[in-house]
């Protein structure tokens, strides 16, 4: 056999796909792409399970049901998933199912996937689904990783593929700092597109990786690391098909010929935008955000703390100067554990010991980075011209610096293509690639996400982590958590890799998460986002007053979509014809996402 490794095939640039690299980046996804592939074991040859179909449709209607809307679109644009499921990665992701599965990977699975080109085309298929009973589930970019991807939460559902053909920058204001995008506008593609305009003073928000929808994770409430990083905060504006096939746009998009659409979101009358994030009430095909203006400098900056301990004190300090604005972005305050991953190097190559990587052995590699040892890293930024950022940093090194062992680290010491560097590009707006080095801790590696929302204190902080801590060295996990502090609130995300081709793994990431879950809601915590598996479950923890809001929610579902065919189950909401048959996933040890058929059309249909 030949020592040499074969060649990696190259990844798409943005100029040549709608969801590709920026060319600027082009070696870094190429290293990115080689190290998941060295270590990668997990091969699918065949399938194993028939290809997946609706429940409560019979296969010779369902393939008469795809010729009609291939009539409709043209065949080009409707495919069915029958060919191997082939993971990818982040860069090339496939649209037919998790690739980061938690359960097998023929459970969260399309049935075909359909590729409308505009809002009139989305509306055909939503006509569509109702006339056949069909479910389906829109995608924009299907990188929603940790979450579940591109898959639906029915199996068999037909996903609505909206970034391929609906991918346009619609319009960019230099004057008011807005943009208008479709779905398949990715972080890269704005970004590249100002570069290119020379629209110098406008900034974008971007998350810790630049490969996603703007739509997609604004709709899913995702953030980002400059002031502006409440992205659902700063929308102004959508387009959304109804599971009716109606159009409505919202706010002051209600009025015609109106020009306030991407720079007031309130319109007249009752706010609608709300209950079109992270739901199943609709399809958003466009989307207005603001845009930040250049602030005239920035700059950058790390603490470290060395002890666990330290973490109740550093959040009560965080806590004021977040809300002062002295600390001005959506920061992150992470474990050194996740800085180690950041070197993109297999768990194996520091510990090859059965369950969670000992503590002494993490501070023994840690010894070894840019920054020393320490337990916790706080990466910050100022913006402002220079005797305005110096006035704010005075006064958080001297915060900082009340926590014994503190240390600033001076950003000159620290090499080019140190980590710290890409975080000092995305809270600047510029998106990186960095992050995904850290899921290259295990072969075949998957993450899953806990997302507890909290109070920034430091009982609380603590509380979640041990929480977090206690249940992963139950189930044998390395956790990577990073708090990530908005103005008075605080997400505790917690990142827990894995070997999605080892059944064991899986198994014990199925069990910790619902531990963490309810161990989370009995103190009074809920996740403000989920993967798929846990939806049921975390929708349940929001049960005040006799599930009042779920009640609220499955009555706007029954009422705006009478025929249950968008995305049933999504954030836990099902429609009528599933309720009652076992689709929740609440329970530990279930292997199977389908329930028990659904109802008759004639008995849900109201229209």
């Amino acid at each position: 056999m030949s020592s040499q490794k074969q060649a990696v095939p190259p990844t798409p640039l943005l100029e040549e796909k709608h969801n590709g690299i920026p060319a600027r980046l082009f070696d870094k996804a190429q290293k990115t792409k080689a190290r998941i592939l060295d270590i990668a074991t997990k091969t699918q040859v065949t399938r194993r399970r028939e290809p997946a179909i609706p429940q409560g449709i019979e296969k010779g209607k369902f393939l008469e049901a795809l010729e009609d809307l291939s009539r409709q679109l043209r065949k080009e644009n409707v495919e069915i998933v029958d060919k191997p499921l082939k993971d990818g990665w982040y860069m090339e992701n496939p649209n037919t199912h998790d690739s980061m599965h938690v359960l097998d990977d023929e459970e969260f699975i399309a049935s075909a996937i359909v590729y409308p080109g505009d809002t009139a085309e989305v509306q055909k298929i939503v006509l569509w689904a109702n006339k056949h009973h069909i479910p389906i589930f829109p995608i924009s970019i299907g990188r929603n990783f940790g979450y579940g991807g591109a898959a639906p939460r029915v199996r068999g559902s037909v996903v609505v593929d909206l970034g391929r053909r609906m991918n346009k920058i619609l319009d960019i204001n230099p004057d008011d700092c807005t943009c208008l995008v479709e779905p398949g506008v990715t972080f890269y593609a704005l970004y590249e597109e100002i570069q290119a305009r020379g629209y110098k003073h406008l900034w974008i928000d971007v998350p810790d990786l630049g490969g996603g929808s703007i739509l997609g994770n604004t709709l899913d409430r995702g953030v980002g690391y400059t002031p502006y990083g409440d992205h659902w905060t700063f929308h102004s504006g959508l387009e959304v098909v109804l599971p009716t096939g109606e159009v409505i746009r919202t706010g002051m998009g209600a009025l015609p010929n109106n020009n306030s659409w991407q720079i007031f979101p309130y319109g007249f009358g009752p706010y609608a935008d709300g209950i079109f994030s992270q739901s199943n009430f609709g399809i958003v095909t466009k989307l207005g955000m603001a845009l930040m203006p250049d602030p005239g400098g920035y700059e950058s900056y790390l603490y470290t703390f060395q002890k666990e301990e330290d973490l109740t004190q550093l959040v009560e300090i965080i806590r004021p100067l977040r809300i002062a604005n002295i600390l001005e972005n959506v920061a992150q305050l992470r474990h050194v554990v996740e800085q180690i991953a950041c070197l993109g190097k297999p768990r194996s190559t520091y510990w090859q010991g059965e369950g969670s990587m000992p503590d002494d052995v993490i501070h023994e590699v840690a010894k070894s980075l840019s920054h020393g040892d320490c337990t916790w890293l706080y990466y910050g930024m100022a913006y402002g011209p220079k005797e305005i950022r110096q006035y704010k940093l005075d006064i958080i090194h001297k915060e900082f610096m009340k926590i014994p062992g503190a240390r600033r680290i001076d950003p000159s010491t620290l090499p080019k293509d140190d980590y710290f560097w890409s975080r000092d590009r995305i809270a600047s707006g510029v998106p990186d690639l960095e992050e995904l080095a850290w899921v290259n801790w295990h072969p075949n590696g998957a993450h899953i996400a806990f997302s507890p929302v909290s109070p920034v204190r430091g009982v609380d902080a603590t509380k979640l982590w041990k929480i977090a801590k206690t249940r992963c060295n139950e189930n044998g996990l390395d956790l990577f958590p990073t708090y990530v502090v908005g103005l008075r609130e605080m997400h505790l995300i917690v990142e827990i890799v894995f070997n999605r081709d080892d059944p064991k793994m899986r198994k014990a990431i199925h069990d910790c998460m619902r531990a963490m879950i309810d161990d989370a809601a009995k103190e009074g915590y809920g996740e403000y986002r989920t993967h798929l598996a846990f939806m049921d479950q975390i929708a349940g923890t929001y049960n005040w007053n006799d599930n009042a809001l779920m009640k609220f929610n499955q009555r706007l579902k029954d009422c705006l979509d009478p025929n249950g065919i968008l995305a049933p189950g999504k954030s836990g909401v099902w429609p009528a014809r599933y309720r009652g048959r076992g689709w929740e996933l609440t329970k530990e040890g279930r292997e199977t996402s389908e329930g028990n058929g659904v109802a008759p059309p004639s008995a849900s249909t109201k229209l």
